[in-house]
């Protein structure tokens, strides 16, 4: 049976069973992934199972009307798994074990809250749910990880963005973002302001807050500002990527 045919297949059914044979015909490449990132501190087995987890995960979402090859859609789903992976991994191992536990609650926390009231939860809703106080939240999300990359910044509309946000969405700009060269020289094009913004928030992972008040100037300024660097960064990395 052709692929097309299995994933109308088990679009149409659900059935387990015809998810698991199309799951078993690309397994290969979950293991080619996965082996791509061995040597990293993070056992094969351990990379397996991620890349595995993603698989099944882009057999669920894969929509063969469009025309795309299963192949193509799912090689670059996988790879973002398993960079998610070490990313998460890596901030969770270097915070405090306190931080870490509860980051990892209020992933979950906030999950549930998203999936039952369709809007994102506020800091005294998470507090609420996971018995802790509104300042152990606001310091869990402001905790950063090894990579101070990670770290997301406040929009007026609730929808954060990272530096892992300001590239593109194809692997070839993820591969690009791992070359720290071509960040040093996108953040060379700012102005001694922006630098020191950027300093402040994302290598001594300070708050906005404090950002204000080392700056002088309001936390609201420290945001725009923060929104605007992160679009001039974009922008100059697509740009040198486009060269």
């Amino acid at each position: 049976m052709e692929d097309s045919e299995l994933f109308r297949q088990y679009r149409e059914t659900k059935d387990v069973a015809v998810r698991n044979k199309i799951v078993e015909k690309y397994l290969y490449i979950a293991a080619v992934l996965a082996k791509k990132f061995v040597g990293r501190g993070v056992e094969y087995d351990d990379l397996y199972q991620v890349a595995c987890l993603a698989l099944i995960k882009g057999v669920e979402r894969f929509d063969e009307s469009k025309g795309l090859k299963f192949s193509t859609f799912i090689t670059p789903t996988i790879t973002g798994e398993i960079k998610n992976y070490f990313r998460d991994r890596s901030r969770l191992i270097h915070l405090p074990r306190r931080v870490a536990e509860l980051r990892v609650s209020l992933k979950k926390a906030s999950d549930e809250i998203l999936s039952q009231t369709g809007k994102k939860p506020t800091v005294k809703q998470l507090a609420e749910r996971l018995h802790v106080s509104e300042e152990e939240i606001v310091r869990a999300m402001e905790a950063g990880g090894v990579v101070s990359l990670d770290r997301t910044t406040e929009k007026e509309d609730d929808e954060g963005m990272n530096f892992y946000d300001i590239l593109a969405s194809d692997d070839g700009a993820l591969e690009s973002f791992e070359n720290r060269d071509a960040i040093m020289s996108a953040v060379k094009g700012l102005n001694e302001t922006e630098r020191t913004i950027l300093d402040y928030r994302f290598r001594q992972e300070l708050s906005q807050t404090e950002t204000a008040r080392r700056m002088g100037v309001s936390q609201m300024y420290v945001s725009r500002m923060e929104r605007k660097i992160l679009e001039k960064l974009r922008t100059q990395l697509s740009k040198d990527m486009a060269d």
